[in-house]
């Protein structure tokens, strides 16, 4: 079979038929798959037989010395690997060259993190905020970022609370969380104080007469979006200055940072955090490790 614009239409056609994807993802693998025969035909390589696994590791190569991402590296494997895999099926190759790719492993950007100083600015200003303004929404916002800073939970398991999961003796939270596995979170005394004056003066006049149980309620009684609490957090987080804002998950990884800061051990935090893997939340410890350096060189004299 011939590399060119015939054996691409009836990899399109297979795309269609078989594998029954979305426009996008077939245009981005007939994409991969153009580019990798612009490649390999100037290198004279015609025929699908004649295509090994060094040329397309030179096409790679070719692609990520022209600056392309690590997790577009990573993708285009994964596309040329279904179409080796197709084309062996197809008796084109003696075997499946692809399955010998291995995708680069995934750039780890380290989560973006609030200072103790800042997380207490936050909250501050919600709480001058509720003051000027006192209002059901004022305070539920407060009661918003106190729970999400104060436990670490994900800004679907907020939503998703109800209030039968606040265990008002023990100071915790009953969390529904991925692959609706159950945990029980802490959550600290300022988080619970708020939630208190949230379910007493704030949720009652937010309720209607079909409310759910949910916990936080949106302006028209209903559970409340993760959209609208996203942008309560950017908006608390803008006291911090228009280019500091940051989302809820900031929070989550400021709640797990400041644990580990505090001395919490990472077993812990991974329950907290509700992560299957260790490995997921020993991340933190690398923030932890670059603060601490950031702080060393700020304030020591000979460092």
């Amino acid at each position: 079979m011939a590399l060119d614009q015939e054996l691409e239409a009836a990899y399109r056609a297979h795309l269609v038929n078989e594998r029954n994807l979305s426009e996008n993802s077939i245009r981005a693998y007939v994409a991969d798959l153009e580019s990798l025969l612009l490649h390999v035909n100037q290198l004279g390589i015609v025929e699908f037989s004649q295509l090994t696994l060094n040329h397309i590791r030179s096409w790679l190569a070719n692609l990520q010395s022209r600056g392309a991402a690590r997790s577009s590296i990573t993708r285009r494997v994964v596309s040329i690997r279904a179409f080796t895999y197709w084309g062996a099926r197809n008796g084109w190759l003696e075997r499946d060259i692809g399955r010998d790719l291995v995708a680069p492993k995934p750039e780890r950007h380290l989560p973006e993190v609030l200072d103790v100083d800042s997380a207490s600015l936050t909250l501050e200003a919600l709480q001058t905020r509720a003051n000027e303004e006192q209002t059901p929404e004022s305070i539920r916002d407060i009661a918003i970022v106190e729970t999400l800073y104060g436990s670490g939970i994900r800004v679907s398991e907020l939503t998703g609370l109800n209030l039968e999961d606040i265990d008002r003796e023990r100071n915790t939270l009953r969390v529904i969380g991925k692959g609706n596995k159950e945990r029980i979170v802490p959550i600290g005394i300022p988080a619970m104080r708020a939630l208190e004056l949230w379910i007493a003066e704030g949720r009652s006049k937010l309720t209607h007469f079909a409310t759910e149980r949910a916990l936080f309620l949106g302006s028209r009684g209903k559970r409340i979006d993760q959209r609208v609490v996203r942008e309560i957090v950017y908006l608390a987080t803008e006291a911090l200055g228009a280019n500091k804002r940051v989302g809820p998950h900031a929070l989550r990884h400021s709640a797990a940072t400041h644990l580990l800061e505090g001395g919490a051990d990472l077993r812990t935090v991974q329950e907290i955090l509700g992560h299957s893997s260790l490995s997921t939340t020993q991340i933190y410890t690398h923030v932890s490790e670059e603060r601490i350096k950031k702080a060393y060189e700020q304030a020591h004299p000979r460092a």
